[in-house]
């Protein structure tokens, strides 16, 4: 059975040398872009690739996108493939922040094109150092496959979508609470929230050490803000949907299995000022 949520440093350690497994890099800073790739460059998980959020994982940013639209899928699979990934890879992604960037978007992003077996590295390049396991600067030489991408575009809304939203169905907002609610906005120029958008900052899945919750306390976190709502009814949104992906990735780990992505988030809502803007509490 293929892993599809997350894996442990001790399994993924066993495979390492598995030619059917591939290891995905995709450490990121959001406020300085080459700051993942210098990272890797400097010690990595042995054999793993790297993904660059803006230039791997993104299109480019137009007038009426957010910060980070959804790839073309084809350039997408052509980069896969390029690493080495077909349909009979189980692919491994790992980031410095338990998950919840770059390396939740490649989970997604490849479940999006229709291959499920993709797991993101509980507690991730922190966890494997604290293990003593070895890092590698080496660098990496693929063997070029193809891939073929699927694209199920019922995974995923876009704005007008999310305006059309019936009363039974919910977005989910990944933000801090205090971007939430409109009292600071580091990095969009408008502050606030999609009306009627529900509150659960993705910090909250994580312990100390940077490991996901267990199931049983990740699914009590998001039944206290979601009630009896079923999965499928939530869309999940963030800034500009790379954050929202970890809600949507933790929710899959607690068995609530169905939800999807508002692709572009909050910094795509606010590109057209005829979208409404909430600010508060829910």
């Amino acid at each position: 059975m293929p892993y599809t949520t997350l894996i442990d440093v001790a399994t993924l350690h066993a495979h390492r040398d598995d030619p059917t497994w591939i290891i995905v890099d995709c450490r990121f800073n959001l406020m300085e872009p080459e700051a993942g790739r210098r990272a890797y460059q400097a010690g990595h998980i042995p054999s793993a690739r790297y993904a660059h959020l803006d230039e791997d994982l993104s299109s480019p940013i137009t007038p009426t996108t957010g910060r980070h639209p959804l790839p073309d899928p084809a350039q997408l699979a052509a980069r896969l493939g390029a690493w080495g990934i077909d349909d009979c890879i189980q692919v491994i992604a790992y980031d410095d922040m338990g998950g919840m960037l770059a390396a939740a978007r490649l989970w997604w992003l490849l479940r999006w094109l229709g291959h499920p077996a993709v797991a993101v590295l509980d507690g991730g390049w922190s966890a494997w150092q604290r293990a003593g396991l070895p890092a590698s600067v080496e660098p990496v030489v693929c063997q070029p496959k193809t891939f073929q991408a699927q694209p199920d575009d019922r995974s995923w809304l876009n704005a007008a979508q999310v305006m059309a939203l019936p009363p039974e169905q919910v977005v989910l907002d990944a933000r801090g609470a205090a971007r939430y609610r409109g009292e600071v906005e580091p990095i969009d120029p408008v502050a606030g929230h999609i009306p009627g958008a529900l509150n659960l900052p993705t910090e909250g899945h994580l312990q100390s050490d940077g490991h996901f919750l267990p199931a049983s306390e990740l699914r009590v976190r998001f039944q206290t803000v979601l009630g009896d709502r079923a999965p499928a009814s939530v869309v999940h949104s963030c800034g500009s949907g790379v954050t929202a992906c970890h809600n949507l990735l933790a929710m899959e780990a607690a068995g609530l299995v169905g939800s999807r992505l508002y692709a572009g988030s909050w910094s795509e809502w606010i590109r057209d000022p005829a979208r409404p803007v909430a600010t508060g509490a829910a």
